[in-house]
C-alpha cells in the first residue's frame, strides 16, 4: 500500500518502532501529538474510514505522559482510539486483534532504562507497521515541523479513555489460561522477576490461577526502577533465589515482558537456545514441527544447531532482531524461532513474541515429561564462545580485505565441523565483531586474537 507523502524525512522509525530519550525529539510533546495524527490520517487513507486504536504502555514515568499525547493526536485527527493501561508488548498485539482495533501502540522502551522510551506500533494480524505506513508518519512529520504545523504541548482530557483498561488487561489473561485448561501447577515452586514492568500487575496472577507456589520479585514499579538490576538483563538475584526457596524454576521478563530467560532448579541460565531446544522438543513431539525447522539468529550457539540436528531437525539463522525471524518463519513456513534473548515466536499462536506465553508452554512441556527444568534442558550443550571487539578506521567488506579474508578462511577451516566463525561489524560503532565457537576455549580464545590482530592491522 503506498501512502501520500509531502516531504523527504529524517528516519524515526528504527528495527523496532520510534526509540529515544523521553521528552526528547521525537518523544517530546509537540512530536509525539504529531505521530498520532499522521497515525490516524494514514491509518483512514488506507481503510477508508475511521480508523479505531488502542495503546498500552509499561511502567516507566514518562510512559502516561506520551500515551495520552498519541491519544491527543489521533483523537484530533478523529480516530477513536482506548488505553489498556499499563500491560505488555505482546497484550497489546492480541488486544488488537481480539477487539477489532485496526492497529495497536505500545509505549514502551523494552529492557532499557527507564530515561528511555519508544513508541511500536502493530497492524491486528501482528505485525509490526509496514515501511510504507512509517516511511509516510516520517515524512508527514518532517512536513509539518518544517511549516511549523505544530499542536498544543498540553493534550485535551477528554481524548484520554481508560474505562476499559482493567477489562482489556483481564481479557489478555484469559486468553492465555485458556490455552492451558488442563495444565495442574500444585505442588511446584515458581520464582518470577517481573523487572518493575509491564508484567508486574499481570504474570505472578496468571501462574497463581494454574495453582503454582509463586514468589514475586521486582512487582512494585515506581517509574524509575523498570529493568534497574533486575529482570532478564540481571538474573543473579533470581538464581540466588531460586536456590534458596528450592523453587522449581525461574522465570524472568524485560520491561515490556515480551521475552523471558529462565533458571533452573539448580540456578542455572535457560536462555533463548534452551528453551528453543525444550520447546521444539515438545512441539516434534506432538507433531506439530511439521517442517522440522527452528528458525534461529546468527547469535545462536552452535550447541543448539547440532542438539536440533541430533533429531532430524534443521535450524536457518537469521541477522539478529525479532523482525527477521519472524520473516523467515513466514517464509518458510516454520512453527518456532526466536533469540538468545528470550525473544520466542510461535506463529501459530501469534507473530509478536509473548514471555508469559512462552513460560506456560515451558512449564507445561515439562510438566508433561515429568522431568525437571534441568532434565527438560540435557542434549542441548553449549559450546564455548568468545567475543572479541576490534577498533576500525571505516567498514569495509571483509571479504574485499585480502588478509582478513585469508585469515577467516584459516579459522574456518581449522573449526569446519566442530565449531563456527561469526565475522561482522558492529550496527552503531566503527567496531568489527570476531565471534567463535568451538570446543576448546583456550583454542578459540587464541583463533580470535590472531584474527583480531589482522583486522587491526588492516583496517583499524
Amino acid at each position: 500500500m503506498n501512502y501520500p507523502t509531502n516531504a523527504t524525512s529524517e528516519r524515526l522509525f528504527g528495527t523496532d518502532g520510534i526509540r529515544g530519550r523521553s521528552n526528547e525529539f521525537p518523544l517530546d510533546p509537540t512530536t509525539i501529538a504529531l505521530i498520532g495524527g499522521s497515525l490516524a490520517r494514514n491509518l483512514a487513507y488506507r481503510i477508508g474510514r475511521v480508523p479505531r486504536v488502542i495503546t498500552g504502555r509499561d511502567t516507566r514515568e514518562s510512559g502516561e505522559a506520551i500515551e495520552r499525547g498519541l491519544h491527543f493526536g489521533l483523537s484530533a485527527a478523529d480516530a477513536e482510539c482506548e488505553s489498556a493501561g499499563v500491560i505488555t508488548t505482546p497484550g497489546i498485539a492480541f488486544l488488537t486483534k481480539e477487539f477489532g482495533f485496526d492497529a495497536g501502540i505500545v509505549v514502551s522502551a523494552s529492557h532499557n532504562p527507564y530515561q528511555d522510551n519508544g513508541i511500536k506500533i502493530f497492524f491486528p494480524t501482528g505485525k509490526k507497521a509496514d515501511d510504507d505506513l512509517e516511511r509516510a508518519i516520517e515524512s508527514e512529520i518532517a512536513e509539518r515541523l518544517k511549516h511549523e504545523i505544530k499542536t498544543p504541548d498540553s493534550p485535551d482530557p477528554s481524548s484520554w479513555h481508560t474505562e476499559r483498561a482493567e477489562d482489556f488487561q483481564i481479557s489478555y489473561l484469559t486468553s492465555i489460561e485458556s490455552r492451558f485448561s488442563k495444565l495442574d501447577l500444585g505442588g511446584k515452586k515458581i520464582v518470577v522477576d517481573c523487572a518493575n514492568g509491564a508484567a508486574s500487575g499481570l504474570a505472578p496472577a496468571l501462574f497463581a490461577r494454574f495453582g503454582a507456589d509463586v514468589a514475586a520479585l521486582h512487582v512494585s514499579p515506581d517509574g524509575r526502577n523498570i529493568n534497574r538490576d533486575c529482570g532478564s538483563l540481571h538474573i543473579d538475584n533470581l538464581r540466588k533465589h531460586v536456590i534458596e526457596t528450592g523453587a522449581d524454576i525461574g522465570i524472568a521478563f524485560d520491561g515490556d515482558a515480551d521475552r523471558s530467560l529462565f533458571v533452573d532448579e539448580n540456578g542455572e541460565l535457560v536462555d533463548g537456545d534452551a528453551t528453543l531446544w525444550v520447546l521444539a522438543n515438545y512441539l516434534a513431539d506432538h507433531g506439530k514441527l511439521v517442517n522440522k525447522t527452528v528458525v534461529a539468529t546468527v547469535m545462536s550457539n552452535i550447541g543448539l544447531e547440532l542438539a536440533l540436528r541430533s533429531r532430524g531437525i534443521s535450524m536457518i539463522r537469521v541477522s539478529v532482531g525479532d523482525k527477521f525471524v519472524l520473516d523467515e518463519l513466514i517464509r518458510s513456513g516454520s512453527e518456532i524461532g526466536g533469540e538468545q534473548s528470550g525473544h520466542i515466536i510461535f506463529p501459530e499462536i501469534s507473530l509478536v513474541g509473548d514471555g508469559m506465553m512462552t513460560a506456560m508452554l515451558l512449564l507445561k512441556a515439562i510438566d508433561e515429561r515429568g522431568t525437571s527444568v534441568s532434565e527438560a534442558v540435557n542434549g542441548f550443550v553449549r559450546y564455548p564462545q568468545i567475543l572479541v571487539n576490534v577498533p576500525v578506521r571505516d567498514k569495509q567488506p571483509f571479504d574485499e580485505v585480502e588478509e582478513i579474508f585469508n585469515a577467516s578462511n584459516e579459522i574456518e577451516k581449522e573449526l569446519e565441523g566442530k565449531g563456527r566463525l561469526l565475522l561482522r561489524y558492529s550496527g552503531t560503532e566503527k567496531l568489527a565483531r570476531v565471534m567463535i565457537e568451538g570446543v576448546d576455549q583456550s583454542a578459540i580464545e587464541e583463533q580470535a586474537k590472531r584474527l583480531a590482530a589482522v583486522i587491526a592491522k588492516a583496517i583499524g
